[in-house]
């Protein structure tokens, strides 16, 4: 039985290509983005430039928007307020939307892909990237590694 993982990345406080740097060294081959809105004000994060720098470094790009946190959890969680963003997103993942994507992503995990799921914040513990880690994990035996920008495996 071969071990699978599956990795979360977070890029707060980190240049793009920092980013892609650790996902190459991790040989991670799928990037899902689990952003609501793949769109951001750091340069080269939002969907169009993202993807195109990912697979200039040969990774897929996948967005997973259904397994975003609704606005609400993303203000609680800009609040600080985590029992709030956990208890929205809670009820969000088990939408039939968020359901579907969670399926999609647990066939690439068990067919053995190296998918990471990438969100903003740097701590997974503070990020819903953690709790859908946590559900790939339960449903696929999958180990979650954590990747920091910056600080290499």
């Amino acid at each position: 039985v071969r071990m699978v993982s599956i990795f979360t990345i977070g890029y707060q406080e980190t240049p793009l290509a920092d980013v892609i740097d650790t996902l190459t060294r991790a040989k991670v081959k799928i990037l899902v983005d689990t952003r609501a809105v793949a769109a951001s004000r750091r340069a080269g994060f939002s969907k169009k430039a993202l993807s195109a720098a990912l697979d200039e470094a040969g990774i897929a790009y996948l967005h997973f928007q259904k397994l975003g946190t609704p606005a609400e959890g993303r203000e609680a969680a800009r609040a600080g307020n985590y029992d709030k963003l956990w208890k929205i997103y809670g009820r969000h993942i088990r939408t039939k939307p968020a359901q579907e994507e969670l399926a999609e992503l647990n066939k690439l995990v068990e067919a053995g892909r190296k998918v990471c799921l990438l969100c903003y914040e740097r701590k997974p513990e503070e990020c819903h990237r953690s709790k859908i880690a946590e559900l790939v994990a339960k449903e696929t035996g999958a180990k979650i590694v954590d990747l920091f920008p910056g600080h290499f495996i």
